[in-house]
């Protein structure tokens, strides 16, 4: 829903912007470059997620990337010229969500810590859909039972005396 709000304030002013881009945009407006990985590691979710969000967003020519020069292995990241002019013009926008959203914060203080948890909720989300989330969970779960299975069987077996 928050995701959706800002999308449409975006579509209002006419501005070729994803929320779920925000994270990404953020940091690189922070500063100019960045690896695929430190971007992984500080949003908190998977490289193969960026990756393909940095694919995106380069296919639109906001992003362009390059080997690190210490390690060529190291994919660097930074905004193109046309994304640094995209981001300018979404500083104003990102200065009134802090300011909208620091409203509702006193109008309703009993969801202060909801708003940024629910929108941290989504942005992952964007990043890693909820159904590959279960699905890697339940996969992780059936190499658990198996080898938790083994476990049972191998102790079973030493206590009966074979091995």
């Amino acid at each position: 829903m928050f995701l959706a709000e800002v999308n449409s304030v975006y579509q209002h002013l006419e501005l070729p912007f994803e929320a779920s881009w925000f994270p990404l945009f953020y940091l690189l407006a922070k500063e100019k470059e960045r690896s695929i990985r430190q971007v992984a590691d500080e949003l908190m979710t998977s490289h193969s997620a960026i990756s393909q969000l940095v694919t995106k967003l380069k296919e639109k020519g906001l992003i362009k990337s390059f080997a690190d020069a210490k390690d060529k292995r190291v994919q660097m990241i930074t905004l193109t010229t046309k994304g640094t002019q995209l981001k300018n013009k979404l500083l104003p926008i990102w200065d009134g969500i802090s300011k909208s959203m620091q409203v509702m914060e006193a109008s309703y203080p009993e969801v202060a810590h909801f708003l940024p948890a629910i929108a941290k909720l989504e942005q992952h989300f964007e990043a890693q859909s909820l159904s590959s989330i279960i699905v890697d969970e339940v996969e992780k779960d059936k190499g658990n039972k198996k080898g938790a299975a083994l476990t049972t069987v191998t102790k079973k077996a030493k206590v009966n005396g074979r091995k």
